[in-house]
């Protein structure tokens, strides 16, 4: 199984890791390429209550061919559509796009947990659920307000190349986006719902995916979105990889550190009021420890000290141990250390999980709790749904991640850059920044995790505060918090937030 905590998986050769969600099993054999492939769909009928209002729905599985522009089949894109029955004017009922994140995972985890009409019950942190596994109605669904498209990416779900092109072809940030992006014209076009409300909802990598996906609906195809939500937000991945002589992902990382040794009662003295000691660490994270980490080697012995007294007291680790890693102690390190002494792992998608450590000795966790607790239950309810209720052939092979494809390697470059094509830190936040100044009406929910070692909150908004925006339009930024980690919606009263939140953003949205 692929580790999480090392921040090892293939990004171009980089040593970073932004795993949207739990590892999953290997994939099987990709399908052949075959050029003539045609769409396939199953179609089935359904019914749920939310909020009180029977819901009659129309579920669509299957696949979209994707044409390049000299009309030529470059892709089989594989989807499920979760829409209402009885709409007679598609203009007045939303549509919303969502996917995960990875790079290279399928939209099983949002699909199941959050959006869909059904979801798989989990245990939140009483271990792992084990079989049979439960799939039930999910009455925090948001299928009473807007139809739902759950996308899965090339290499993913049923997507993969077909004809001359091959899925190396999609794989990178900017192929990424511009596939995802033309499958959304196709599935509108298809649909009859250029006309509809439109949103994107994407995790974790997926957000980055979100905000180069708007801007190029925007600028390329003349699509314009009402509403982006983005869940457990990374725009900027220089933030997530503690590169060599880069001190900003220790500054970013040290509030969401403070919120996993309070919920664990690892601090020297627990404070009384959460949030109130949230905002003091995250003060001192972008003022004291900012100015301590700029001054490298320079910093005097009693600054360091003294920024090391601070950093144990917020974090739970010892003065001794912060010393010893220059006061930059990184997240895998961090989940290894803060339970040693209880041979416990904490975990990094959601630092309220924590597992057995076999190895006292290691420095780095070897394992995500997390991750461990709820991945078989998705991936064995998901597919069991996708077969036994949503009457797919089970001739197709669904890919739960590109991670173990063949040739499976992201491209981080992107074009432009001061210094040429590719040369700099991957990031598609001056994308949300283009479109949200080009579209002034454009509005941006962010939903972020305290408990999230994968994509820390303070991550988020440092990028959120550094878009550029004219006052005008740094309104239209919306941020919500929960009590839970990476994947919130795991969480029992998250999830119904989750919705009521989501819920209103449309409904604010949408004239």
């Amino acid at each position: 199984m692929k580790k999480m905590y090392l921040l090892p998986i293939l990004l171009a050769g980089m040593n970073v890791g932004i795993i949207a969600q739990p590892a999953p099993p290997p994939a099987p054999p990709k399908p052949p390429m075959d050029s003539a492939a045609k769409p396939v769909v199953a179609v089935t009928h359904h019914s749920i209550v939310i909020a009180g209002k029977t819901i009659n729905y129309t579920a669509t599985a299957g696949t979209l061919i994707l044409n390049n522009d000299k009309g030529e089949p470059i892709a089989s894109f594989g989807y499920v559509a979760y829409t209402k029955e009885g709409v007679t004017d598609l203009s007045k009922r939303p549509v919303l796009f969502g996917y995960n994140g990875g790079p290279g995972s399928a939209s099983l985890w949002l699909h199941m947990g959050a959006l869909g009409p059904r979801r798989v019950v989990v245990n939140d942190l009483s271990g792992p659920t084990p079989p049979p596994y439960k799939v039930e109605d999910n009455q925090n669904s948001i299928l009473d307000v807007t139809d739902i498209v759950m996308i899965d990416p090339v290499g993913t779900g049923f997507s993969h190349a077909i004809g001359k092109a091959q899925n190396k072809d999609f794989w990178g940030v900017d192929q990424d986006l511009r596939s995802i992006s033309n499958f959304i014209k196709e599935y509108i076009t298809e649909n009859d719902r250029w006309n509809s409300p439109k949103y994107l909802l994407g995790e974790s990598y997926g957000t980055m995916r979100s905000a180069g996906v708007v801007n190029y609906l925007q600028q390329r195809l003349g699509i314009a979105v009402n509403g982006v939500v983005l869940v457990s937000s990374v725009l900027d991945l220089r933030q997530l990889t503690f590169g060599a002589g880069d001190d900003i992902s220790y500054v970013m990382y040290l509030p969401t550190y403070a919120a996993t040794a309070y919920f664990h009662k690892k601090l020297p003295n627990q404070p009384s009021d959460f949030k109130a000691f949230i905002n003091e660490v995250t003060n001192y994270a972008k003022g004291t420890y900012t100015t301590a980490l700029m001054l490298g080697d320079k910093i005097d012995a009693a600054t360091k000290n003294a920024v090391a007294e601070k950093l144990a007291a917020y974090t739970g680790l010892s003065k001794e141990y912060i010393l010893k890693a220059n006061l930059r102690v990184n997240e895998p390190q961090f989940t290894q250390e803060l339970l040693r002494d209880q041979h416990l792992t904490v975990g990094r998608l959601d630092s309220r999980f924590t597992g057995i450590d076999q190895n006292l000795l290691s420095e780095n966790a070897e394992f995500d709790p997390q991750s461990t607790a709820i991945t078989p239950a998705y991936t064995a309810a998901f597919l069991n749904y996708l077969y036994s209720e949503l009457k797919v052939n089970k001739s197709m092979s669904y890919h739960t991640s590109a991670y173990n494809a063949e040739g499976f390697h992201w491209d981080w470059q992107r074009k432009g850059g001061m210094w040429g094509e590719g040369v700099y830190p991957p990031t598609t936040a001056p994308d949300l920044a283009n479109a949200m100044s080009k579209n002034p009406s454009l509005k941006v929910l962010v939903f972020n995790g305290y408990y999230d070692l994968a994509t820390p909150f303070y991550g988020t908004e440092y990028t959120m505060d550094h878009l550029g925006l004219e006052p005008a339009i740094q309104k239209n930024i919306s941020m919500k918090y929960f009590d839970a980690g990476h994947m919130m919606y795991i969480h029992p009263a998250s999830l119904v937030t989750f919705r009521k939140d989501i819920v209103d953003f449309i409904n604010s949205t949408n004239p």
